[in-house]
């Protein structure tokens, strides 16, 4: 799976949420607001770009367009600003610099082949292209480099030799060359997710080969690219034997998650809507969290590329409104186990894109991937809900602002939730606003719902992000946010994600089948306030 992957600055089911309402339930989130529990990168939010070309197909769907690598419209600017190169395609990509002795040709169909392509090359010019979009974007960009060459491959999938890095170091001292800014170089391969396997021992001393070569290489730029691997899908033994075997030679350890299955599952949104499947990850983020914080490591954790359903994904699936109560649902979990950045595959291309394979407009999660990244600080609060297993909550502290940000994910079709706040920890409350009451603050101890003086109801305030789907329909590609269609503009300009503004009082009405940020200024908390 893999693939190229930018940093965001920023059979069709029939199953519908039009069902009508029948009941109400009182629910607290309890937020501990004493330390965080994790820390996120700046950068959290990020895409992937593939390799794929158009004739890329699963289920008889072909749904890549010219959204690959080589053939993508770079004159488009519906683009975020931040990526990373790659995809599974990446191990079968060789590099037009000046040493090839093979023709740079570009991928071509074969059934035969690992991934049903033959080997491609990227073109340097192609190379220089892609770099000058970068630099216009301001991305940061990660390139997966080919893994794989050097290999023999046997019948069993087990990939035997050390890695040849001839080519790849050619085509790092050309990005160096021509002054090309690269954030990170990854390989990508582990013990299982990439059509084949190689030892931790093997993939380790690759590991450090690539280290080697980017000092060489790199050993007059001030600013040093992040190294990064192994990818592919967690297996707890491999990762902790590669994971204490690269102390020295690994920035980033990254890994995939597909946990959905296959995009030709009949039951996808059945599965998106189930608390059980959803909180089944948290296994894979806690485990990693665990080792790496068990190794004298000083690598950090990433998902290097998500994209729920393999094989890319499903129509009106992981295209459209449901699929966010699983993306958004999987940046809270992943959030809280110290993961640094959330790569989701794709930004577009496949029917998982961030954006329409198509016209490039904005499909419901690309909203969702935004309004995280502008209310999401980067401090992680301990987090969870009583009164109904539907609910899915967290809380970080506020982005570029005083207060917290909560994010309540009702997976019911029929209930509405009324929820209040409680604090674990001491708060603080503050009124936002200069007023003759701006001096009160109420410290509240142990564990208890916030009750402020009738006074100060009437002034502080919320801000509210209500996310639903468009006619009830969670398989439509249409978002609404506060009962408004989100929809670019003639010239591709994103909308205003504007707030509503509510009392602080009254509790947070989360309706059915819907999703609400909570932006709460005025709540303060010891984890929130220091924050870089």
């Amino acid at each position: 799976m893999g693939s190229f992957c930018f940093w965001v600055c920023f059979v069709v089911l029939s199953f519908a949420s039009s069902q009508v309402a029948n009941a109400t339930v009182e629910g607290t989130v309890f937020i501990e607001g004493k330390a965080a529990i994790g820390r996120i990168d700046e950068d959290f939010i990020c895409a992937t770009l593939d390799w794929w070309p158009p004739e890329k197909c699963d289920y008889g769907t072909c749904s890549w367009g010219l959204a690959g690598l080589l053939n993508m419209d770079l004159s488009n600017k519906m683009f975020l600003n931040a990526i990373r190169l790659g995809g599974s395609l990446q191990d079968k990509v060789i590099y037009g610099t000046n040493d090839n002795q093979q023709p740079c040709t570009p991928f071509v169909k074969d059934t035969s082949e690992m991934f049903g392509f033959t080997q491609g090359c990227l073109p340097m010019d192609r190379w220089d292209e892609l770099n000058s979009f970068f630099q216009k974007t301001g991305a940061k960009v990660i390139f997966g480099l080919n893994a794989l060459a050097g290999r023999t491959i046997q019948s069993n999938g087990e990939a035997l030799g050390a890695w040849n890095y001839t080519n790849a170091e050619s085509f790092i001292r050309y990005t160096v060359e021509k002054n090309h800014t690269i954030h990170g170089w990854e390989n990508e391969l582990s013990g299982s997710g990439v059509g084949t396997r190689v030892s931790a021992d093997q993939y380790a001393a690759d590991t450090a080969a690539l280290q080697s070569v980017v000092e060489n290489v790199y050993k007059n730029v001030d600013l040093k690219p992040l190294i990064i691997a192994p990818g592919g899908f967690y297996d707890s033994e491999w990762f902790k034997e590669y994971i204490n075997k690269t102390i020295k030679s690994v920035d980033v350890v990254t890994h995939h998650i597909y946990n959905l299955g296959p995009g030709v599952d009949e039951h996808l949104v059945e599965k998106i809507l189930d608390p059980s499947v959803l909180e089944g990850e948290s296994e894979t983020f806690s485990g990693l969290h665990n080792i790496i914080k068990s190794s004298p490591t000083s690598a950090v954790a990433w998902v290097g590329e998500a994209g729920g359903a393999y094989n890319s994904g499903h129509p009106l699936v992981t295209n459209a409104f449901v699929f966010s109560f699983w993306y958004l649902d999987q940046l809270g979990m992943a959030s809280k186990y110290d993961t640094k950045t959330y790569c989701r595959q794709s930004l577009v291309g496949g029917n998982y894109g961030l954006l329409n394979t198509t016209n490039f407009e904005p499909n419901p999660d690309y909203y969702s991937a935004l309004l995280w990244h502008r209310l999401m600080g980067r401090n992680v609060l301990s987090t969870s809900f009583n009164g109904t297993e539907k609910i899915r909550s967290y809380t970080h502290c506020a982005k570029q602002s005083k207060g917290i940000t909560v994010l309540l994910i009702n997976l019911d079709n029929s209930t509405t939730v009324r929820a209040k706040l409680a604090f674990n920890s001491t708060l603080t409350l503050r009124h936002m606003y200069r007023s003759r009451i701006s001096h009160h603050k109420h410290r509240i101890h142990k564990t208890t719902i916030i009750k402020l003086p009738k006074g100060i109801y009437s002034r502080l305030r919320r801000e509210e992000y209500h996310l639903t789907a468009k006619d009830g329909n969670l398989q439509s590609q249409t978002m609404l946010l506060n009962g408004k269609v989100l929809s670019v503009n003639s010239s591709g300009i994103i909308p205003p994600l504007e707030p509503l503004h509510v009392i602080s009082a009254k509790p947070i009405m989360v309706a059915p089948l819907s999703i609400v940020f909570v932006h709460m200024p005025g709540v303060i908390v010891p984890a929130c306030k220091v924050q870089p």
